[in-house]
């Protein structure tokens, strides 16, 4: 995974750089359906046969797509597909969206809880973590019943672990000390 981070972050900065700040939210959308259809095993398949022009798989990938692609975006595909990096594109998507909330003051918070959680119990959360990160944050909830109680939140490379499971592993650490 660290692979594909590393190769996908000079696309994205790229991306980044060529995306005027009017268009990043539909820039964000048309990267993020290639990216659906990078993930698609039967379409990487199909752009690594060595019979399929470049051009042929950007007017499938591009047919496919829902949404007419600025010309830039079509450049951007071809780049990678050039470069035989069809594979990263879905991590490259991911970063590119993550560095235009960043422009815009807006980071993705991971909740992550023992049991769902009430709209209420989020905004509890949320609120002393935006003040702490000092931005907006938009939340991805999920459930993992292994943390046994309390939460796991992740802000970017920042993750503050208050479940049990946590709690019983640094007990552990101490007593076995």
């Amino acid at each position: 995974m660290a692979e594909l981070a590393t190769i996908a972050r000079p696309y994205a900065d790229a991306l980044f750089k060529a995306a005027p700040e009017a268009d990043q939210a539909l820039w964000i959308e048309q990267v993020s359906c290639l990216a659906q259809i990078a993930a698609d095993p039967q379409v990487r398949e199909f752009a690594q046969n060595p019979k399929v022009t470049v051009d042929h798989v950007v007017e499938v990938i591009s047919g496919a797509v829902k949404v007419a692609l600025a010309p830039a975006v079509t450049h951007f595909l071809r780049a990678v597909l050039e470069n035989g990096r069809l594979a990263a594109l879905p991590e490259m998507a991911g970063q590119f969206q993550a560095l235009v909330r960043a422009r815009q003051g807006v980071s993705e918070a991971r909740i992550i809880s023992a049991f769902p959680m009430s709209a209420d119990q989020v905004a509890e959360i949320v609120a002393p973590l935006e003040r702490r990160f000092g931005r907006k944050l938009t939340v991805k909830l999920e459930v993992d019943a292994e943390l046994i109680g309390g939460v796991r939140v992740q802000v970017g490379d920042e993750v503050l672990d208050t479940s049990v499971k946590a709690r019983l592993e640094r007990m552990k650490s101490a007593l076995v000390a």
